[in-house]
């Protein structure tokens, strides 16, 4: 990453952080993907064990290579909905189960510059457990998902995250929603529409229950 850029990312996931931390909630800078790797497996190695987490569907998590060195982590029980051989019943099981995971990673579809954290759910397990229920959320966040505002950050799910979702998803999932056909959110009314619950995380209850890690790279939706 060019030096200047690498160096406005870092001050800029400064300012943010400040005001993570003014929401009651931690956050960190790495400036590459193999540090935030490190940072996520060492908050992980930090809980008491044995320990629970919950995977969810991410592709920056994904893309990070993190589920296979978590689930190797001593100590560590990794809750898989996604493991093969297991039936579309079983794996929703896996996720209502992980609710009452010790730890929950996943990211956000957007943080905006005072440290909201904004997101576009399918079924809602994922925004389900940032909001209650696993004691640490750990959130990988690379710095393309930084917006103005609220309603900046909603705008650049609409117009990225959530049309690139259904590219990903679409063959898989049998999915007819209006986006696969031009790239562009319809707001639409579809049967097989995977955006469904949105949610701003405007702080926690718990002081530092939510760890963001933003990354310097650009990663994920």
């Amino acid at each position: 990453m060019d030096a200047p850029v690498l160096k406005q990312r870092e001050k800029l996931a400064g300012h943010i952080i400040q005001h993570l931390g003014k929401r009651k909630m931690d956050g960190s800078f790495a400036p590459t993907a193999a540090e935030a790797k490190a940072q996520v497996l060492r908050l992980i190695g930090a809980m008491k064990t044995p320990t629970s987490v919950i995977r969810c569907g991410s592709e920056t998590v994904g893309g990070l290579g993190l589920w296979a060195d978590i689930a190797a982590l001593s100590g560590v029980t990794l809750m898989d909905p996604y493991a093969p051989g297991l039936s579309k019943e079983q794996g929703a099981e896996v996720r209502r189960q992980g609710l009452l995971a010790d730890v929950l990673v996943a990211s956000s579809n957007a943080i905006t510059m005072d440290g909201r954290l904004v997101n576009l759910d399918g079924t809602g397990n994922r925004v389900a457990g940032m909001l209650f229920g696993p004691k640490k959320v750990i959130l990988v966040v690379g710095m393309n998902k930084v917006a103005q505002d609220v309603a900046a950050a909603q705008d650049r799910v609409r117009a990225y995250a959530a049309p690139a979702n259904n590219m990903r998803l679409g063959e898989a999932y049998g999915l007819k929603n209006p986006c696969l056909e031009d790239g562009r959110c319809h707001q639409c009314m579809s049967e097989t529409k995977i955006c469904n619950i949105w949610t701003i995380i405007e702080g926690q209850a718990v002081r530092g229950r939510i760890h963001v890690v933003l990354v310097a790279e650009d990663l994920g939706y």
